[in-house]
């Protein structure tokens, strides 16, 4: 038994070109391929959360400063908590204390944005390279790091590196999204090969799409319970 399947570039492409009834014959239709898939990813990142690409981050807080730099390839901050030790240091001692995520009206109405205590909220600045701000400054006396998930852009389609290697290697993609990507890049290809086939290759993409997104969820319990009254 094997659970290892996987395609590399260079067969989502020529999976994608055979869904458009065509084959590739050129180092430009790779090319051009390349790049759509890279658009593709690009799309994805507005459809929502993809559970792959969320890691923990972390920072060491300074005292007084409320502005932290996240690193370049994260779209968004999704949740945020301090802590009493990094994440290395991790023991039954670590107090983690979550913050609230405001938005930038919120954050523009705080008087007085550089007040050192214990932070309680945060705001993402979604800039090129994302920022996070944070309500109280840090005072250090009990919470020394800021932890926090993020989610990450999927890696592109290729580098800089040599052709050979690029297109050899698998996408930044779990499997469950595979059929999505091949549907989609067949959309996308269909768009500036073969227009007759956009319609249908669409239609199959957010087929494909709809049943990944579904899919890719976390299941946890929820428990329902009625609210009482005191009518006395």
């Amino acid at each position: 038994m094997s659970t290892s399947f996987d395609l590399n570039i260079d067969e989502i492409i020529e999976e994608a070109y055979e869904r458009c009834a065509m084959r590739t014959n050129s180092g430009y239709d790779l090319r051009s391929a390349r790049r759509s898939l890279n658009l593709l990813f690009s799309e994805w990142g507005n459809r929502g959360i993809h559970l792959w690409k969320v890691e923990q981050d972390e920072k060491a807080l300074v005292s007084g400063q409320a502005e932290y730099t996240v690193d370049s390839d994260v779209s968004d901050v999704l949740e945020a908590f301090v802590s009493t030790t990094a994440a290395a240091s991790n023991t039954s001692n670590t107090d983690d204390l979550s913050l609230t995520k405001i938005d930038r009206s919120a954050y523009a109405g705080l008087p007085n944005k550089f007040s050192t205590g214990t932070p309680s909220q945060y705001y993402v600045a979604r800039e090129k390279t994302p920022k996070i701000f944070l309500y109280q400054t840090p005072d250090l006396n009990n919470y020394t790091h800021l932890k926090y998930f993020v989610i990450k852009r999927i890696e592109d389609a290729g580098t800089t590196a040599s052709e050979s290697f690029s297109f050899s290697r698998s996408a930044d993609v779990v499997y469950r999204f595979l059929p999505c990507m091949c549907a989609g890049l067949a959309y996308y290809l269909a768009m500036k090969k073969a227009p007759q086939l956009v319609q249908q290759n669409k239609i199959i993409y957010e087929d494909e799409m709809k049943r990944a997104l579904d899919e890719d969820g976390q299941r946890t319990s929820v428990y329902i319970s009625p609210q009482s009254f005191n009518l006395g």
